[in-house]
């Protein structure tokens, strides 16, 4: 049932992995930043429908500084990103349903994780839990957080300690892509050619000697 739920989102967004112009104008790790946008495609499909049925959900991205000690605190599950298992992990009334999702290295490392909270004076009172512990860990690490209210069903995002509050589709989309693959293939791409430059000046150092 599952499948036939996202079969239409699905094929929608993950034919456009075709035109990843990204990858192509820097001509580096194609495959992981791929990979990465598909990840960022099911997390939003994911997203999509569990704001559609007012489940409430806390998923967590990753980027640059690790968060093992927060994913220590869940239960391992080391599995591939895809909606279906999403939504089910957030199930009401299930084992995991309570707490964070962590997706890091391309993978869903834990499930019901922990996460440092916010103070109140930081979020608005109609704000629950969930909220503040997706602004706590974006102050605390460079994550991303979705969060999805399960009393309004609208979906929100905590990055670099700011809330945005009922963001649509698109936007979504825009703002992970943006901050999760942009930010990190650009960073990418800066070493490379860096290592590239600094191989060419030893070979014509090296030359003249």
């Amino acid at each position: 049932a599952l499948m036939i739920i996202f079969q239409p989102e699905l094929r929608r967004m993950l034919e456009q992995l075709g035109t990843n112009k990204f990858t192509k104008y820097f001509g580096i790790e194609k495959d992981l930043a791929t990979k990465t946008k598909e990840d960022i495609y099911k997390v939003i499909i994911a997203a999509e429908e569990l704001a559609k049925s007012k489940t409430g959900a806390l998923i967590v991205l990753e980027r640059d500084i690790q968060i093992n000690d927060i994913i220590d605190t869940g239960v391992a599950i080391n599995a591939e990103v895809s909606p279906q298992l999403l939504v089910n992990l957030f199930t009401p009334n299930t084992p995991l349903h309570d707490g964070a999702v962590i997706i890091s290295k391309n993978k869903i490392a834990a499930a019901a994780c922990i996460l440092p909270l916010a103070d109140d004076k930081d979020i608005a009172k109609e704000l629950g839990t969930r909220h503040r512990a997706a602004l706590g860990i974006s102050k605390e690490s460079d994550s991303i957080a979705v969060v999805v209210s399960e009393e309004t069903g609208k979906i929100s995002v905590a990055k670099d300690g700011t809330l945005i509050a009922d963001v649509k589709e698109e936007a979504l989309r825009n703002i992970l892509i943006k901050h999760v693959i942009n930010k990190r293939f650009t960073r990418e791409s800066q070493k490379i050619r860096r290592l590239k430059i600094k191989k060419e000046n030893k070979q014509n150092q090296d030359e003249k000697h």
